[in-house]
């Protein structure tokens, strides 16, 4: 089974899905069975997510594939991430997706030269005495060199906070084979005054790192789509919102445009809380169970 096949078409992008404590780490798995069930083909977990993670929702689960979105190069040697890679390869073949990131210079200490650090990353990890194999990792790229780097060095792409516009010139670099698989946001509510006040209320967190908002500005944003927490036309763009037609259609445009795989983020004002009833919901939308 390629990459391809086994993540699907969609899949659940999910911070909560971290669970750093005991009692959060058995809800997350409890709801990684259930998107499971549901038809998701993939879990993405977020918040620069380990490989300790994923064995807690690999181990949870029986067949959907697991990946870190992202673990971040700053704050995890490539050596110890290897031998972990390894050992979660043993015990459980084929289920584990090596998503890695070059963060933010606002988040991530020592940050410098990220193209060049992820390149001597991606060689450390080719050098482990059980290296990670490309076609078992995907970079979080959004500019073109790193989309290049993603198409050469690994097996495609996994970019955050993105549009179908980036979505269709990263499949362009990537060409046709990597695997390219955006994160999407979605709101499901029909209220437009209200969809945008949560979508606006979250993006905000994001517009402060300039990675996020140089690639807005390649595809023809600018200032005034920044200044607080977002233009409804940047907003529009970058999450799903409405209802189940409109957030069909979003999702079907990422794919039209060059997306192996679309990665849902649900949005609902409320952080810290598995949105397991929305996750529900956006399956029916989505038609998985009928797949």
């Amino acid at each position: 089974m390629t990459l391809k096949q086994a993540v699907g078409p969609v899949g659940i992008w999910s911070i909560e899905l971290r669970a750093d404590d005991p009692q959060q780490g058995r809800q997350a798995a409890e709801a990684a069975a259930e998107l499971e069930q549901l038809g998701f083909g993939a879990l993405w977990i977020g918040g620069n997510s380990t490989v300790a993670h994923a064995q807690r929702l690999i181990e949870a689960t029986s067949r959907i594939a697991v990946a870190t979105g992202i673990l971040s190069i700053w704050e995890h040697e490539a050596a110890d991430v290897a031998e972990k890679h390894a050992a979660l390869e043993r015990s459980h073949p084929g289920r584990f997706i090596l998503g890695l990131g070059a963060s933010h210079p606002q988040l991530a200490e020592g940050y410098k030269r990220p193209y060049s650090t992820m390149r001597a990353y991606l060689d450390a990890l080719d050098s482990a005495p059980v290296p990670v194999p490309a076609e078992r990792r995907v970079l979080a790229a959004l500019g073109p060199k790193m989309l290049e780097l993603s198409r050469d060095r690994a097996a495609g792409a996994h970019p955050y906070l993105v549009t179908p516009e980036h979505t269709a010139q990263a499949r362009e670099i990537l060409g046709a084979d990597p695997l390219l698989a955006p994160e999407l946001k979605v709101i499901l509510e029909t209220d437009t005054e209200r969809a945008r006040s949560i979508a606006r209320d979250f993006l905000s967190f994001y517009l402060p790192m300039t990675n996020y908002t140089s690639n807005f500005r390649r595809l023809g944003f600018g200032d005034d789509d920044f200044e607080d927490g977002g233009s409804d036309r940047l907003l529009d763009a970058v999450f799903a919102w409405g209802g189940p037609d409109k957030v069909r259609e979003r999702v079907a445009e990422f794919h039209r445009a060059g997306a192996d795989h679309v990665a849902l983020q649900v949005v609902t004002g409320e952080r810290g809380v598995l949105p397991r009833a929305e996750w529900r919901r956006l399956a029916e939308i989505l038609e998985l169970g009928s797949a």
